[in-house]
């Protein structure tokens, strides 16, 4: 499954090299990363009280770049057409939760990496990849971020890393409770999951 992942986008790449080129997504996806970094990199907020400083600004940054709902959508797929409009919002906000509750710590854990934006690539009308490369004492982790236009925004639905889709690796998970059970299951264990942290 990575490797098939890892494979497609290669072969995307070639597919799509010679239509390459940097724009409003990327400076959008550069801009809001850059902000977190300088968060992260703020002397100030050094320790324990600084830490929730720097989860809270992440969580904001992180609100301007994602949109939940699509990320949401995507990730239950079918499924999503099962679920009432409330339903629906409260899987979105328990998603987050989840979402920050698995990647926040580490992003706080932040030691001077260096983060380089190289290109934007096409992927359909108002859908883009842009794509990162993550450099940390001489190794390299290649991070795409999928990125959709609504109205005069450019948002994220997707993060692949090292050919791993954010939304393919919950669809999965999600899929599972949800194939004999019906969406309160998973709202359910996701309230649980949530609690726990």
């Amino acid at each position: 499954m990575k490797k098939t992942l890892a494979l497609s986008v290669l072969l995307l790449c070639f597919a799509m090299s010679s239509l390459a080129f940097a724009g409003v997504a990327l400076d959008t996806v550069k801009a809001n990363a850059n902000g977190v970094l300088d968060v992260l990199k703020d002397p100030k907020l050094k320790g324990e009280a600084g830490k929730k400083v720097k989860e809270q600004r992440i969580e904001l940054a992180a609100e301007k770049l994602f949109d939940f709902v699509e990320l949401s959508k995507r990730t239950l797929g079918m499924n999503w057409n099962k679920f009432t409009p409330e339903q629906r919002k409260e899987f979105v906000q328990l998603y987050k939760k989840i979402l920050k509750d698995a990647y926040v710590d580490k992003i706080t854990s932040y030691t001077n990496q260096e983060v380089n934006f190289t290109k934007e690539v096409p992927l359909a009308e108002n859908m883009v990849e842009v794509q990162s490369v993550v450099v940390s004492k001489g190794s390299e982790v290649n991070i795409f971020y999928r990125v959709m236009k609504k109205g005069e925004e450019w948002k994220v639905y997707d993060v692949v890393i090292e050919g791993v889709s954010l939304i393919n690796n919950y669809r999965t998970q999600f899929r599972e409770i949800l194939g004999n059970n019906p969406p309160q299951v998973l709202l359910d264990t996701l309230r649980k999951k949530g609690a726990s942290k």
